[in-house]
């Protein structure tokens, strides 16, 4: 028998059973597919609406959102006046000057002393080691108060700084075991090499850790950066002086009385009274949307190596 004969039948034999393995969906199938589609749908559809709704209420005429405040597709007219007077409000864009510098400070800051407390938590000899990673858990979850907090900030000469929102939040617990287990996925002969050669902690760290787990640092950067964006909280307790405000604290004041937002009122405040909140929502929220992209990528892949372990 030709040898070329046998490759042949063998090669039709091979398609023929890939055939035979393509399934056919039955009508019930077909309507189960069509009925979780549709549902998945009417979420998104029930979801991405909100955000739609505030896009659309920003620049629609104020007269016409109180007229008609139900459904909104596409506004009638577009009004872009209301994102004008946020844009000419001197405490809007101190508040975005504001909230750059603590992201700017903040952020490098909490990555860079994660890395090092997920480090120190990864290494399996350390002195001392089991008795600090328990103290350092067991902030997770009990606090000292507000109040010591508060003493704490104003004793160390904090108070009514941007320090405040930035040197207390060094590290968060979860995200350095998240870290730590991204570290731990690093093979340790990698590691020992280096030992070998006579690298330190330090040079390994920089060297061999960061560039492994560079997914896991830029989604800690996110999450960081996403807390500190909308943390308006902290900035009400320590900061008491308006020039020091974040932009989150600006909005709050806006949505609870668009008085505090302008200068002044007069006939083009009352025009925009209603639409200058949302219009407010959307450049506050505008940062993250247009830095999350640059991320996504690194979003999945770092949230799962960095995933905490049973």
């Amino acid at each position: 028998m030709d040898c070329s004969d046998s490759f042949g039948k063998g090669v039709e034999v091979t398609m023929t059973r890939k055939k035979k393995t393509k399934i056919k969906k039955s009508a019930e199938d077909i309507v189960l597919d069509l009925f979780i589609y549709t549902i998945l749908a009417a979420i998104t559809i029930v979801t991405l609406y909100p955000m739609w709704y505030v896009v659309v209420a920003s620049i629609t005429n104020s007269t016409e959102l109180i007229k008609d405040p139900g459904l909104m597709i596409w506004p009638d007219e577009i009004a872009l006046g209301s994102y004008r007077m946020v844009f000419q409000n001197a405490k809007v864009l101190r508040g975005f000057r504001n909230s750059f510098i603590i992201l700017g400070l903040s952020v490098p800051y909490n990555v860079v002393m994660t890395l090092f407390t997920g480090y120190f938590m990864a290494k399996e000899k350390m002195m001392w080691k089991k008795p600090i990673v328990w103290m350092m858990l067991l902030t997770m979850y009990f606090g000292g108060g507000l109040i010591p907090a508060y003493l704490n900030i104003k004793d160390l000469g904090l108070y009514n700084t941007l320090w405040a929102l930035i040197i207390p939040g060094g590290v968060s617990v979860y995200n350095a075991i998240i870290c730590r287990t991204s570290i731990q996925a690093i093979p340790d002969s990698l590691r020992e090499s280096a030992y070998l050669d006579g690298a330190n902690d330090i040079q390994v760290m920089f060297k061999i850790v960061v560039p492994l787990i560079k997914a896991t640092l830029a989604v800690l950067a996110l999450y960081y950066g996403v807390a500190h964006w909308n943390n308006w909280m902290a900035a009400t307790i320590y900061l008491k002086e308006n020039e020091l405000m974040p932009i989150q604290n600006v909005l709050r004041a806006v949505l609870m009385a668009n008085q505090q937002l302008m200068e002044s009122g007069g006939d083009d405040y009352n025009e925009y009274a209603e639409t200058i909140k949302y219009a407010t929502i959307i450049v506050s929220t505008a940062p993250i949307l247009c830095i999350y992209p640059f991320l996504q990528k690194y979003f999945v892949k770092g949230a799962l190596i960095g995933a905490v372990k049973g």
